[in-house]
């Protein structure tokens, strides 16, 4: 699917059609984390804010506790 963005005031918005948002479980009220790789707009919508503020702060427990171990099995 190829979107054009559509001009909203002194910005660019791009719609999205609720068939999309369906089919990802999101609605108008749905926040989304926007990230990007410098080339790729990545939109992820975010179901569970705590949840996800959990699994980051144990993620870095994890990588502050065993940096060496992670380290040996990255290479």
């Amino acid at each position: 699917m190829i979107k054009t963005l559509t001009k909203h005031g002194n910005s660019l918005a791009l719609v999205i059609e609720k068939p999309v948002l369906e089919l990802i479980g999101a609605d108008a009220d749905t926040p989304f984390d926007i990230s990007t790789d410098g080339q790729v707009l990545i939109l992820s919508p975010v179901k569970n804010a705590g949840r996800r503020k959990a699994f980051k702060a144990a993620l870095d427990k994890v990588n502050t506790r065993y940096p060496k171990a992670l380290k040996k099995l990255a290479e």
